[in-house]
């Protein structure tokens, strides 16, 4: 089998398999347990907070984990909303958020609460004087994802930031697809929380984080809620955390020469597909500074998306039509109703998703593949 739906899910790797049985036999108690293995759970949690923290650029107090980075997104945005909506009665996001992002400002639209929702330019790029223009003196939070999960369009955080903190507005950012693939610093980035997940980057399903940055307010979305100081209830699960972590070292080891890899690859990727001449059309940005090359969104004219991913899965070759989150619904996703005019343009989109142990031969294979397909 050949993977390519990296940006869906990655396969848990054998060092945090490890990891997780290690800890599993060893740090099994709950860590909020008074007894001796009680505080072996809890000084391993530490432990994990720490290396997590080093990261991003913030202390371990400011880590909370999660079953995943929908929990991430649904908590971050709820708390940071719930200590600041007496700023305000306007929020601001964008047109291509994940689907747990856009519920949440539903909901906040149903409680009266206006949202501004930011279009984005044919490369999926919000435009910073977009977000100046819809700035309110009563805007107090807003959301905008780091990397697009379909066709890896990178946003520029830190001019977001700088303009946000400027203003006063708590800034918030799905850093799901981006978390082990770019260097990360909050303080640096002004973001004042960031959504993660874990079986992004090889880590275990059912594991997740927000990371605030230093002295940010919030409030508990939970009353009577003890665990992690009130921000999210249940029993901690120390084993998937410790995997969870061990996952992010790895992913953050040599980072840049990892980034200059999913590049080569990338671009042999594309001069492969050459012989599809006019019919190719390539998502994404141009400028390799606003590109995440591990995410390829690609279209051919004449065939549809869903029809090469079933055409490709006949020899065991993995890709997807978009995000997985979405894969029940009739209509495109958010990204493509934001991106394309026509029907027809969103029924061609089908991705490609690199992951660390992508080969060269594999997606050259892939490639010869695609032609054939498109040819038919």
């Amino acid at each position: 089998m050949i993977y390519l739906d990296h940006a869906a899910t990655t396969q848990i790797s054998t060092e945090a398999i490890e990891t997780w049985v290690k800890a599993s036999e060893n740090y099994f108690s709950n860590a909020n347990s008074l007894h001796e293995a009680g505080e072996q759970a809890s000084q391993l949690l530490i432990t994990c907070r720490k290396k997590l923290s080093s990261l991003v650029g913030t202390s371990e107090e400011n880590i909370f984990f999660t079953s995943g980075g929908s929990e991430a997104n649904f908590i971050a945005l709820n708390s940071l909303y719930l200590a600041h909506k007496h700023l305000g009665n306007h929020v601001i996001t964008t047109a291509i958020e994940h689907p747990t992002v856009h519920s949440f400002f539903q909901q906040l639209e149903k409680q009266g609460v206006e949202v501004t929702y930011l279009p984005v330019n044919k490369f999926g790029l919000v435009s910073l004087e977009d977000i100046k223009n819809a700035t309110r003196k009563d805007t107090f939070l807003a959301s905008i994802q780091h990397v697009n999960s379909e066709i890896g369009t990178i946003q520029p955080l830190k001019q977001f930031g700088s303009w946000f903190q400027q203003n006063n507005i708590v800034f918030h950012s799905d850093c799901v697809q981006s978390f082990g693939k770019i260097s990360i610093d909050i303080t640096e980035f002004r973001v004042d929380a960031i959504s993660v997940s874990s079986h992004k980057i090889h880590g275990p399903k059912g594991v997740g984080a927000v990371l605030l940055r230093e002295n940010v307010t919030w409030s508990s979305v939970y009353p009577l809620t003890s665990h992690q100081h009130g921000f999210r209830p249940g029993t901690l699960n120390t084993p998937g955390i410790a995997a969870f972590t061990h996952a992010a070292i790895d992913m953050h080891d040599e980072l840049a020469e990892k980034r200059i890899r999913a590049w080569q690859l990338r671009n042999t990727f594309i001069n492969q597909l050459r012989p599809l001449g006019d019919r190719l059309k390539l998502e994404g940005h141009p400028d390799q500074s606003n590109q995440l090359p591990w995410i390829l969104g690609l279209g051919i004219h004449g065939v549809q998306g869903q029809y090469m991913l079933l055409t490709l899965d006949r020899f065991h070759i993995c890709i997807s039509t978009g995000s997985a989150c979405q894969s029940e619904e009739l209509d495109g996703s958010a990204a493509m109703n934001a991106i394309y005019s026509t029907e027809q343009e969103r029924l061609r989109f089908f991705r490609i998703s690199f992951g660390k142990n992508t080969t060269e031969e594999e997606l050259t294979y892939v490639a010869k593949k695609i032609i054939e397909v498109s040819n038919e």
